[in-house]
């Protein structure tokens, strides 16, 4: 029973510290991230501008009712008081009303800009999730390669201190070991604090602390040129795609209807009109006068402005203006977007040339320690030297991570930029983690 207890506690421990990935990260981002809670209840609120456009196509009515007490004094019947009570409803359909078509299909503008702004707010998220979530891991990288460095330093500084001792070395590599060790150490703290920061901003996202992150599998991931190849292929691709453009195209849709809507203060408008209506008097004097009536009414409304005071034509001056702007605007976000797609094609290549040249850095700077080290062994090579080795290959190996994680978000970015990003890409930079 006991070694059943046991298996019982470890599985659960197992559960427990083990490490989450981008993935799992990212999809408790979709629910705790205040941002984009704050999209998705700003395109829910959107939706609803639909049926409020076609609201002033439909039928309205209004019902209205009082009753009153009355108090009359006249010089021909004198003092009457009595009691009235009335009620009526009344319909309108509306058979042309320009300003209200107009503003139907703002509202279909609307909801489909809201719906490309959601998806932008969508990507936004998966790219900040990412940069937040490998600027943790290289975070832990600098922390556990500044551990490691100040443990290869307090070897030779202890060989240095034991070399003094018997004479076979100044107090000079001693110093210079010494003042290599406190470096170092300045060096940790400042890493572990910026992991602490780096965590926090992850926190921000999630609502969380987070706990053991998954780590990159250097031997899962697949260095690859962007496809397509060329830069101009990446332009086209976001010239279909981007959701940026398609927010800024339908904002340009939208002040083209709002000069139609100033434009229609000038039409006139036709409105079929029903209602229907009860009076009633009922006399409390001693003259006994009273009257009940009932009064139906339907008909066809005409109402044709003649002059607001020269209101009508400034609104349309003013809707050309923005008019104007928005096109501007439409034409500024496709120049910006092309020169997003391109700087981020050009991290990607220049990334993976970085990567491939930084891990040949890698086996260069690991055989220069080792010859240093034999150098200083058979005496051509100085205590300097091993520590500067030691200190280019830990640099080496952070410029390494650095590269490589810039590379796997620059990647994302250019997807982003293109305005395909989406749910898998996730789900395939998730299969180079462990």
């Amino acid at each position: 029973m006991r070694r059943a207890l046991w298996a019982l506690a470890a599985c659960a421990f197992a559960s427990a510290v083990q490490a989450e990935d981008l993935l799992a990260i990212y999809r408790e981002a979709t629910v705790k991230d205040a941002q984009y809670q704050s999209a998705r209840a700003a395109f829910q609120a959107a939706q609803e501008l639909l049926p409020q456009g076609r609201a002033g196509l439909l039928p309205s009515a209004t019902l209205s009712a009082n009753r009153n007490y009355n108090d009359v004094d006249s010089n021909i019947r004198g003092s009457q008081s009595f009691s009235s009570r009335n009620w009526s409803i009344t319909a309108t359909q509306p058979l042309y009303r320009k300003q209200n078509l107009v503003v139907y299909e703002q509202a279909k503008i609307q909801v489909r800009q809201a719906e490309a702004q959601f998806g932008q707010a969508t990507q936004d998220l998966i790219l900040r999730v990412a940069r937040a979530y490998f600027d943790v891991l290289l975070a832990q990288v600098n922390v556990e390669l500044a551990e490691a460095q100040k443990r290869a330093i307090a070897q030779q500084l202890e060989q240095a201190k034991r070399n003094f001792e018997v004479g076979t070395a100044t107090i000079v590599d001693t110093y210079e070991a010494q003042a290599r060790f406190d470096l170092t150490s300045a060096q940790e703290i400042a890493a572990r604090n910026d992991l602490e920061i780096k965590k926090r901003a992850l926190q921000q996202i999630i609502g969380r602390y987070p706990g053991e992150l998954a780590r990159v599998n250097t031997e899962r991931i697949q260095l690859a040129p962007p496809a397509p190849a060329t830069m101009e292929e990446w332009i086209a691709l976001a010239e279909k795609n981007s959701l940026l453009l398609r927010i800024q195209q339908d904002a340009y849709e939208l002040a083209q209807q709002e000069v139609e809507r100033a434009r229609a203060g000038h039409y006139p408008t036709v409105d079929l009109v029903a209602s229907y209506t009860e009076a009633r008097n009922a006399s409390v004097s001693t003259l006994g006068v009273g009257a009940d009536t009932n009064s139906a009414v339907i008909g066809v409304q005409l109402s044709v402005p003649l002059f607001q005071g020269f209101a009508i034509q400034s609104q349309v001056r003013q809707a050309l203006s923005n008019q104007d702007k928005a096109l501007q605007d439409l034409d500024n976000v496709r120049r910006t977007i092309a020169q997003n797609v391109r700087q981020a094609y050009l991290n990607v290549t220049n990334g993976l040339a970085r990567v491939k040249a930084l891990e040949q850095a890698l086996v260069s700077s690991q055989s220069q320690l080792d010859s240093t080290i034999t150098g200083q062994e058979v005496g051509v090579r100085t205590f300097v030297d091993v520590l500067d080795a030691q200190q280019q290959l830990y640099s080496a190996r952070r410029d390494h991570f650095q590269a490589l994680y810039d590379y796997i978000l620059s990647s994302l970015e250019l997807r982003r930029a293109a305005g395909v990003l989406t749910d898998e890409d996730v789900a395939a930079v998730n299969r180079y983690l462990r």
